[in-house]
């Protein structure tokens, strides 16, 4: 009798088996629901609207037609829509190259910082980041502007007097340059950070190592550091091309796609080609062909870095 009454305490208690309780469901689905809902329905809406007839009059009225295929071969055939998308990839290339070279320098460098140095970098860094979108594109617009900027001041003082009163929005190469440095000078804190956090997973033991062996420093990050950190410096840099590749905010409030188009890429022309030319139709066709398009290259990318792990021993 004790021996049953021990193996009875001893043996597990099994938990009974029910149906499960619909409460958590029932308490997530106003969220997920509200998330799916803002998501969704804008893109949903929009591939609709781009196989539409959808102008002013449909807006108001909301009689709109299916038109089938007419507003993507519209912009297909329309040499400024090639040029935007040239512009676009141009763009794209030059900010992701730069902010993927600034950041793993900066993050090279706050590795072989101090502890101060290392604290006043990276808090200057998220100080960058956190500046909102609007309010350091207009503060790039008070520093290049023409009477009263403080990079024409810097310039006549040096003794460039060829850029007094310089007007640089007024030239599409300059305007180009200065949205890129904006785009670059706020990218690259994250990047950065984000590197340096995966700098810190690095064994040190492997770097004297290869000190020991007599590699450089070049040596040192080609053959121990960027191996290491190869997964998330290609992570960064899908979402660099991501950003990049969708900027709006930026040109908008700078300079609009000018001068005569010099900033214009797909975001910023699928905008101007609905509200300008209230063709809402022909602009939803541009934000789906950006959308296409931004997913090719991203498609490319990720098949191309799978190609690569996998020939790794």
């Amino acid at each position: 009798m004790a021996v049953a009454v021990e193996k009875a305490v001893r043996a597990p208690v099994r938990p009974r088996r029910g149906r499960a309780s619909p409460w958590p469901y029932l308490l997530v689905a106003p969220a997920v629901l509200g998330m799916l809902y803002l998501l969704l329905y804008p893109l949903a809406r929009a591939v609709v609207i781009s196989f539409q007839d959808f102008r002013l009059r449909q807006l108001v009225l909301g009689d709109a037609r299916f038109v089938g295929l007419r507003n993507y071969r519209t912009l297909l055939t329309d040499p400024r829509f090639w040029e935007v998308v040239r512009r676009t990839f141009v763009f794209m290339a030059v900010n992701v190259v730069a902010i993927m070279v600034l950041s793993t320098l900066v993050a090279l460098m706050v590795a072989r910082l101090g502890r101060i140095g290392r604290t006043v970098v990276l808090s200057s860094l998220v100080l960058v980041w956190a500046v909102p979108v609007v309010a350091a594109t207009t503060v790039f617009q008070w520093l290049f502007h023409s009477r009263f900027g403080i990079v024409n001041e810097l310039l006549t003082g040096l003794g460039f007097t060829s850029f007094e009163e310089y007007p640089w929005f007024a030239h599409g190469g300059a305007a180009f340059a200065i949205v890129v440095v904006l785009v670059v000078w706020q990218s690259v804190p994250f990047a950065a950070i984000t590197l340096y956090s995966a700098l810190t997973t690095v064994p040190g033991e492997l770097y004297e190592s290869a000190r020991i062996d007599g590699a450089g420093a070049a040596r040192v990050f080609c053959s121990v550091t960027f191996p290491l950190i190869r997964p998330i410096f290609m992570l960064v840099v899908s979402l660099e091309v991501i950003w990049t590749f969708k900027a709006f905010v930026q040109i908008w409030v700078m300079t609009r796609g000018g001068p005569s188009d010099a900033t214009t890429i797909l975001p910023v022309y699928a905008v101007q080609t609905a509200l300008a030319q209230q063709r809402y139709d022909l602009g939803s066709a541009a934000s789906m062909l950006t959308v296409l398009l931004m997913s090719g290259v991203l498609v490319l990318y990720f098949r191309q870095l799978f190609r690569q792990e996998g020939e790794q021993p």
